[in-house]
């Protein structure tokens, strides 16, 4: 699950995230945010959460906006590539 808000807009909404990597995600909203916005993202899983500054990349409309992650602060980036490890875990099996 993730938060996503447009800081210039105050604009909130909650969605589902797809292809998580290093650099950004894909986001499922049947309104996106327009490319170049910029976005503050909040993913969450049961015990964890990650919280960093991104940029709309791609925009589809009534399907999905891609992201670009900003800098991660470094607590957030080890917690980015736990989740990225334990994916790469589950496909191997």
């Amino acid at each position: 699950m993730a938060e996503i808000t447009d800081e210039q807009e105050n604009a909130r909404t909650s969605s589902q995230v797809s292809d998580l990597s290093l650099n950004g995600c894909y986001v499922e909203l049947m309104n996106p945010f327009p490319y170049g916005t910029n976005v503050l993202i909040e993913i969450y899983t049961e015990m964890e959460f990650l919280e960093t500054r991104a940029t709309v990349a791609r925009f589809e409309a009534k399907q999905g906006m891609g992201l670009t992650f900003d800098e991660i602060s470094p607590h957030f980036a080890s917690v980015l590539s736990k989740w990225l490890r334990q994916a790469r875990g589950r496909k191997a099996n």
